[in-house]
């Protein structure tokens, strides 16, 4: 049996997880690869931090640097999370050192995956990021290997538990978004500061990651349509409700015209839709292909339990000596990326007005809409006596990007308008 030595960097939740989990499977591990496996360094911020499992102290390492440079680890995996800096640095230097690498960070993937891909391909070790979309769901796998000679051509998915965790929770109880937030916090859903995962950032993450394997191309670089659900109220969740249907923040990848379209905002989807009954911490992706057809894989996104099984799994592969390219297919066949212009995608369009309840104001709102193109389907006023206001409601049929933007701008003006009107796109 072959020796190889596993080096651990950040023993967060996943980390400590992690650890417990290669251990107490070493003997399962060892059956289905012929190798048999021992973590030799760890290295965290605090070694004196008290933790859920005792090591050894000759293998912790103060600087996480010195793992890689270590001729007894075979392969590092990186749990600390951050886009650039020292994540940067143990990746960059283990690859260099002809060290795999197994990461669950989609931020640092997102950023330099193709640097790093290119160092992987060149030394000849692996760089593995299955954990890094999805949480505990094979996607990344799926797209490399079960879905390898298929034409992909979109890619959906709900891939951030905490803000699904929200939006579903305020549809089943009718509390605020802030009281939903705190309350997640409370119970270890949401990070302390959770802006990354409500404003959009973390999905966009992983969508560009699945754009890249699904598509054949270089990571995308270029700005992007991202909105995230920090502006939904309950008013929105009742309302929708109302029409028969969810929001759900969606991230959305697919080929327009041989053109990359990326983007992540919250859509309002028809509740006998798939994808609008995935609720809770639940993540789900589906894939359309040639000739597959539609593939859905549903499991939990985040958590200890779910990233450390795609750990896992990026571990096995490495220990049956499957020497792979990072993204599928050689960085120098993957295609520079030529994005599509957001401002010319088609939408109809939910959009909630809160104005002063006057007469002339509802005739001020359609007005404008008109100029811009943008024909009403439904329209739904909901008074307010007591406050002087009113909630004014549209649907819109399909518009033009670039002239909603536009629209929702102009009202600025307008001082009959309380307030930027709230819009939510229909998937």
């Amino acid at each position: 049996m072959k020796k190889i030595g596993i080096g651990i960097v950040g023993l967060g939740n996943i980390g400590s997880f992690l650890y417990k989990e290669i251990l107490s499977k070493k003997k399962d591990i060892g059956l289905k690869t012929n190798t048999k496996i021992s973590i030799v360094a760890i290295s965290a911020k605090n070694s004196k931090k008290k933790r859920s499992f005792k090591f050894n102290k000759k293998i912790f390492f103060n600087n996480p640097l010195d793992i890689t440079k270590n001729p007894d680890v075979d392969i590092v995996i990186e749990l600390i999370g951050q886009s650039d800096g020292v994540s940067k640095k143990i990746v960059e230097t283990s690859l260099k050192n002809k060290k795999h690498v197994i990461t669950a960070n989609k931020a640092l993937i997102a950023k330099h995956g193709d640097y790093l891909s290119n160092i992987a391909e060149k030394k000849k070790v692996n760089l593995e990021f299955e954990a890094a979309v999805g949480g505990g769901i094979p996607v990344l796998r799926t797209i490399k290997d079960g879905l390898a000679t298929n034409k992909i051509s979109k890619v959906v998915g709900i891939l951030n538990g905490t803000s699904n965790y929200i939006l579903t929770k305020m549809q089943k109880t009718k509390n605020s978004f802030n009281h939903v937030l705190k309350e997640a916090q409370k119970l270890g859903l949401a990070e302390s500061n959770p802006k990354f995962d409500l404003d959009g950032s973390d999905v966009l993450s992983k969508i560009r990651i699945l754009s890249s394997l699904a598509f054949n191309k270089k990571i995308s670089k270029n700005p992007c349509l991202k909105n995230g659900i920090e502006n939904i109220e309950l008013t929105d969740i009742k309302m929708s409700e109302k029409l028969d249907l969810k929001i759900k923040l969606l991230g959305i990848t697919e080929i327009i015209n041989n053109k990359l379209f990326e983007r992540v905002h919250p859509c309002l989807i028809k509740k006998d839709n798939y994808i609008a009954n995935i609720d809770g911490v639940m993540n789900a992706v589906i894939l359309e292909g040639n000739p597959v057809g539609e593939s859905v894989l549903q499991g939990e996104g985040a958590g200890p339990g779910p990233t450390s099984s795609a750990l896992m799994s990026d571990l096995l592969s490495i220990l049956r000596g499957n020497i792979k390219f990072p993204f599928g297919i050689p960085s120098s066949k993957r295609k520079s990326v030529i994005c599509y212009d957001k401002n010319q995608n088609f939408n109809s369009l939910y959009l909630r007005f809160e104005v002063k309840d006057r007469p002339g104001v509802l005739s001020q709102i359609t007005k404008q809409l008109a100029k811009y193109k943008i024909s009403i389907e439904r329209l739904i006023q909901i008074p307010d006596h007591k406050k002087k206001r009113a909630s004014i409601v549209i649907i819109t049929h399909k518009s033009k990007e670039l002239n909603s933007d536009k629209c929702i701008k102009s009202f600025k003006s307008n001082n009959n308008v309380l307030r930027t009107p709230t819009i939510i796109r229909l998937f």
